[in-house]
């Protein structure tokens, strides 16, 4: 039987760049008291978008001690923002570094946290709530740019 040795990406010869990922995250709760609660902030666990933010800025700089093939890398921007739309809540992240790899799996992972920490919160005042559409939406700097709607 062979065996595989597990090592990560070799990116000793990759160029220093500007590198940008866009992420998002969609929180749907089940009815308007919820959004109200969020936007008036009288919701039993705190501030839902504060804590949420700080949540998500821990996911985004933890990212390579959960996920065993992710370079530790100096992340020198991240921005947390939420649309609200009906009953769904957008959180959108960015994410920047000058590094020789992308952000992209940060950027994820911490639109991510931002959405389980907002369910943690809300769950005792709304058993409905769903995350959808965690995804990618922009990358740019290295070999590609890259858009996703």
């Amino acid at each position: 039987m062979e065996s595989k040795q597990i090592t990560m990406v070799d990116i000793t010869q990759k160029a220093i760049t500007l590198r940008t990922a866009i992420a998002q995250a969609v929180v749907k709760v089940s009815t308007q008291a919820t959004i109200d609660a969020i936007n008036n902030k009288t919701v039993p666990k705190g501030d839902v978008f504060a804590m949420s933010k700080a949540a998500g800025l821990l996911g985004v700089k933890k990212t390579p001690d959960l996920l065993p093939d992710c370079h530790p890398i100096p992340i020198e921007y991240t921005d947390i923002t939420y649309q609200i739309n009906d009953l769904e809540i957008t959180v959108l992240i960015t994410v920047k570094t000058n590094y020789k790899t992308g952000v992209e799996v940060e950027a994820m992972h911490g639109a991510s946290v931002v959405a389980l920490n907002m369910y943690d919160m809300l769950k005792p005042i709304d058993k409905g709530i769903e995350i959808h559409r965690i995804k990618l939406l922009k990358k740019t700097g290295g070999k590609s740019d890259i858009t996703n709607k």
